[in-house]
């Protein structure tokens, strides 16, 4: 328990520190001590300040009074001395010489401290530890708790004051400095634009915003902040900018390429902050041989050390053991990244290649970054992992790649990392890289292997059958193994047996479809011999097109318990003909894969079982997507019309656990919807799409979930399937409105309200009129978007839907808000609010928040609206729709500029166009420009305004806005320099 804070005494136990950078205090054991009146605070700060020289009395009248001291001024100091002695304990507090010094520990006073932690900082950055030179610098600001010496009186009090705003300030460039070399531009936008409208002559901040401007790809603003800045010196100071500052202006001009972000140089391993991605498959315990191979790979990663990045590519048949050595090689180089192993299977030599966007985000998010941080662009998620990997020893393992195109966005591009690359055919064009090629193993290879995982015992008295067996799986390892799985498993057979049994096969199978008769016999073989539940499960599960599976789908397609399925899936890879990634994952060579398809078109009896299979894959997804949905969105009306789901799927209750299943099944679930684009199941694919909207939002999968959305439509149309079609285009929408694309939204609404209407969708009917009016509404069409908006609100009423009556009313609030019925725009938000969390829905909650929010701005209630859209980013920011936490901020930056607040309006403005980097399309990124400027104005930051409208007007113009004509009004010549 705490201690109550008393005027005497004092208590021994633990040690006395003492803090100036806040009010001034001090502390025993986490015990505050009482220090008296404020004069009396302001004696301690001046003695603790002098680091234990001696003060005279005079000097501390003079520290607390100056000019006008009080009649008994030394009996005073005398009087607050003895006190601070009883308060402190003996020792702290000494008489010397007429004066009085404070006796205390090296380290024990904050300032102090600061100025220790911010020269270590210093000698970290100069060693190339950015990371811990950051760490660092923020670990001394943490230090400081409000303004320095608060309520200490005096004028020496106001002079360390001045002197410890300054040191903060220091300590504050120096940190954003290194957040710029360590190419953290984008984040340092806001804190610079705020920080130069609180400080606007102080020229240090002004020459980091450029360069941070000019690194993230806005080099008009960084040259308005130029302009501004010299304008601003000469009017207050008559004086030019610094030298540095010109120079920089200078360099921007000629877009001098050594501006942009360095990649720093590595920091010892154990000091490192971020994320190590550990992702490397397991090595086999049994690998033979390919000594020449793993010595040349391991001397090419070797030289990471180097000036630059290791790409070495290893090609070769399937079954040759690509991946197996690579994975072999990179486990013993281990040590040489410290920073971690990424690794990712490209299924190059599958149907469905791994799209390297897709890739990216998955590594990104393996290396430490929030899934609202990753870029929706390719060319944008590349340059952020690159800068991820700047500074940082990292290998990445590419398995199983199509081609060069697909690869090269992938590679880290910094010294210090590496790339192994596994493919069936040889890259030329990827420049740079050193080529493998690997070969089946030499005899001598085939037979080490075959005895180790037989066993020696058994093969010796045969030799020379075993030389057969090797022989006839054509000395390929892929092969090799599964045979040899097959005898270890059996011991009743002989060598001989399984020698045999190759040469039968051999001769009665067809031709394999990629060319190699012996891995086909080697399949056939393995699969002959598995029990009747194994053999059904190798084949119905190879018809999954995601690029692996869970036990729990895999239950689903089996018609079994989860356990029960486990034990299957753990059976077949033991019988090498399946591998297993993850715990609870698993996933088929690509060879194996091919063979498993064609036994089950040929085996699986009645053919109709194919077909069921997948439709419960189908259905599993459906129903745990469904259930995600619903956790995030109680009362939500889509779950009312989707049904009836499937029993066989995974409950997860946790909201943030939800989040987490989809976007680890995400490849799988677009991969099953795609997969059901087409025939009976094709409506079923449609609300899997709507289930999974998430996807959309986030930003990470937009691009994936918009192309099955767009196949799911097409097949649609030639069925004249109305009802899908008419989904399809709900999907749609919504998927064209993240994106700013509202005369197509609105196209894609139009149609679905029509076909709604047509074959009876309550839903679509809905859903379709209210995506129309929140569409139209940002179109400017107020009639249009109010008469949808009724339509939506009578057809969520007769469905009984809470949710989305409360949806409809937060889209009427926003037409009235803009139509000037600001008090009506509250209560609507307030009602819509209200539904929302007697639903339980947060996110909903969020939603009708950011409504209110704009409401309360229009009514001139700032402090109130901030309150309310605070409360809608932080959900937002939960729930990783990171376009609405951006427009959240832009709505906060609104209401900042109502309540007079402009330098925090120009942060979040700068914060939210940030967020939306790479997503959410021009109308979004205009619509921040547009109100950074105006706040940008407001703080005498004149030129640079100029700038972002500019930007605003062109991107407006771009998209055939209406809003252009409104920026053009705000926009005028800029003032002389």
């Amino acid at each position: 328990m705490g201690e109550e804070i008393s005027g005497g005494g004092h208590r021994d136990d633990g040690e006395l520190s003492f803090h100036v950078l806040g009010p001034v205090r001090a502390v025993r054991g986490g015990v505050e001590l009482a220090t008296g009146s404020p004069q009396q605070r302001s004696l301690l700060a001046a003695l603790l300040l002098r680091d234990g020289r001696t003060a005279t009395v005079r000097e501390l009248v003079d520290a607390l009074w100056g000019d006008a001291p009080p009649e008994h001024a030394v009996a005073t100091i005398r009087t607050y001395a003895s006190r601070l002695r009883k308060a402190l304990g003996a020792g702290t507090l000494t008489s010397r010489a007429g004066g009085y010094a404070a006796v205390r520990a090296p380290g024990s006073l904050d300032a102090e401290r600061a100025q220790a932690l911010g020269a270590e900082a210093e000698r970290a950055a100069a060693d190339g530890d950015l990371a811990r030179g950051r760490a660092l610098y923020a670990e001394a600001l943490a230090l400081w708790d409000g303004e320095s010496l608060a309520g200490a009186p005096g004028p020496y009090a106001e002079t360390q004051r001045v002197r410890l705003a300054e040191l903060r300030l220091t300590l504050l460039e120096h940190r954003v400095r290194l957040e710029l070399e360590a190419g953290c531009h984008a984040d340092a936008i806001a804190e610079l634009t705020a920080l130069s409208a609180a400080h606007p002559l102080r020229e240090r901040l002004r020459e980091l915003l450029m360069l941070a401007l000019y690194r993230n790809g806005r080099q008009s603003e960084a040259l308005a902040v130029y302009a501004d800045t010299r304008r601003l010196l000469r009017g207050e100071l008559g004086v030019d900018p610094r030298p540095e500052l010109s120079e920089l202006q200078a360099r921007i001009l000629r877009a001098d390429r050594t501006l942009t972000a360095p990649a720093p140089p590595s920091a010892p391993a154990t000091e490192r902050t971020f994320v190590r991605p550990s992702q490397l498959p397991a090595s086999v315990s049994d690998f033979t041989g390919r000594m020449a191979y793993v010595d040349d790979l391991s001397k090419q990663l070797s030289t990471t050390g180097g000036s630059v990045m290791a790409v070495s590519s290893v090609s070769g048949i399937g079954g040759v053991g690509k991946t197996t050595l690579a994975v072999h090689v990179a486990h013993a180089a281990r040590e040489s990244f410290p920073d971690g192993q990424l690794y990712v299977d490209l299924q190059g030599s599958g149907p469905s290649p791994a799209e390297p966007g897709t890739v990216l985000a998955a590594f990104l998010r393996a290396l430490g970054a929030q899934d609202a941080e990753i870029p929706d662009g390719l060319s944008e998620r590349a340059a952020l992992y690159r800068s991820t990997l700047a500074g940082r020893r990292v290998l990445a393992l590419l398995d199983n790649a199509r081609d060069a195109a697909q690869v090269r966005p992938l590679l880290p591009g910094t010294q210090g990392c590496a790339a192994l690359i596994t493919s069936r055919g040889r890259m030329p064009d990827l420049a740079g890289a050193h080529h493998v090629d690997l070969d089946v193993m030499s005899p001598v290879e085939a037979m080490e292997l075959f005895v180790r995982i037989v066993g020696e015992d058994r093969v010796a008295p045969e030799r020379e059958a075993a030389m057969d067996v090797v022989g006839r799986c054509g000395y390929l390892p892929l092969a090799i193994r599964i045979a040899a799985s097959r005898l270890a498993a059996r011991r009743t057979w002989t060598v001989s047996t399984l020698a045999a049994k190759l040469a039968d096969e051999h001769r009665r199978l067809d031709e394999l479809r990629v060319g190699d008769l012996a891995v086909k016999a080697t399949f056939e073989l393995g699969y002959g011999q598995l029990p009747p539940a194994q053999a059904r499960a190798f084949r119905l599960l190879s018809l999954a097109d995601g690029p692996d599976i869970s036990v729990h789908a895999a239950a689903a397609m089996l018609v079994l318990d989860p356990d029960a399925a486990e034990d299957v899936l753990e059976a077949l890879v033991d019988a090498s003909l399946l591998e297993s990634t993850a715990p609870g994952r698993y996933r088929y060579h690509d060879l194996v894969r091919l063979y498993a398809r064609e036994c089950a078109e040929r085996d699986e009896q009645p053919p109709t079982e194919r077909t069921a299979a997948l439709s419960r894959l189908l259905d599993f997804y459906l129903a745990t997507t469904a259930g995600v949905y619903a956790l995030s969105r109680p009362g939500d009306p889509l779950l009312a019309h989707i049904g009836p789901l499937a029993a066989s799927t995974l409950r997860v209750e946790d909201g943030s656990l939800s989040q987490e299943w989809l976007f680890v099944e995400a490849d799988c679930v677009l991969a099953t919807a795609r997969r059901h684009t087409a025939g009976a199941s094709l409506g079923r694919a449609v609300d899997l799409l709507l289930a999974a909207v998430d996807l959309a939002e986030s930003g990470v999968y937009s691009q994936q979930f918009n192309q099955v959305a767009t196949l799911a439509l097409e097949a649609a149309r030639q069925e004249g399937d109305a009802r899908a079609e008419g989904r399809a285009h709900t999907v749609l929408t919504f998927a064209h409105t993240f994106s700013g694309r509202f005369e197509e939204a609105d196209r894609h609404a139009t149609r679905a309200m029509l076909l709604g209407q047509a074959c009876g969708d309550v839903f679509v009917c809905s859903r379709a009129a209210n995506d129309r009016g929140a569409v139209n509404t940002v179109l400017g069409n107020y009639p249009t978007a109010e008469s949808c908006l009724q339509i939506a609100l009578n057809a969520f009423r007769t469905d009984g839907s809470l949710s989305g009556e409360a949806s409809a009313l937060s889209n009427l609030s926003r037409i009235h808000a803009r139509t000037g019925r600001q008090e009506s725009a509250i209560q609507l938000a307030e009602k819509a609010v209200a539904l929302y969390r007697e639903l339980g829905a947060s996110l909903q909650t969020a939603n009708a928040l950011y409504a209110l929010g704009i409401a309360l701005t229009g009514a001139g209630r700032a402090e109130s609206a901030v309150q309310r859209l605070s409360e809608a980013v932080e959900t937002f920011r939960e729930h990783r729709m990171r376009l609405w936490q951006a427009m959240a901020l832009l709505r906060m930056a609104e209401a900042h500029l109502v309540g007079e607040a402009p330098a925090q309006a120009a942060a979040l403005a700068d914060e939210a166009f940030a967020r939306l980097h790479g997503i959410g399309g021009d109308w979004y990124s205009a619509n921040v420009l547009v109100v950074l400027g105006r706040a940008l104005e407001q703080i005498g930051q004149h030129g640079r305004a100029q700038a972002c409208w500019s930007q605003a007007l062109a991107l407006y113009e771009q998209t055939g806005s209406d809003e252009a004509a409104s920026v053009r009004a705000l926009m005028s010549p800029t003032p002389a320099l």
